[in-house]
């Protein structure tokens, strides 16, 4: 997956990895032949990714653990779908 960003919107940033890791990423560097700024981007994007997933998961889990959600659902679910004036 590549990332596409303009020259206006990076940002450098510093974090700790730990070592065992690093030398793994620096291995996937070598093998890839890319740069350690885009694993670390591509890493970091599909985390985020998979977190928004969990959030969407875990909130539709409640709604249909939630009954007056429920009961909402199947009052809108008897609709005939026709048109109505207000």
């Amino acid at each position: 997956m590549a990332i596409s960003y303009s020259e206006h919107s990076i940002e450098k940033v510093t974090f700790n990895l730990d070592k065992n890791l690093k030398e793994k990423v620096m291995a996937l560097k070598k093998e890839m032949g890319v740069s350690l700024s885009s694993i670390y981007n591509e890493a970091i994007a599909d985390y985020l990714k998979r977190k928004e997933l969990e959030r969407w998961e875990e909130a539709a889990s409640k709604a249909v653990n939630d009954q007056e959600y429920r009961s909402f659902g199947e009052v809108v679910g008897e609709d005939d779908g026709g048109f109505h004036e207000y």
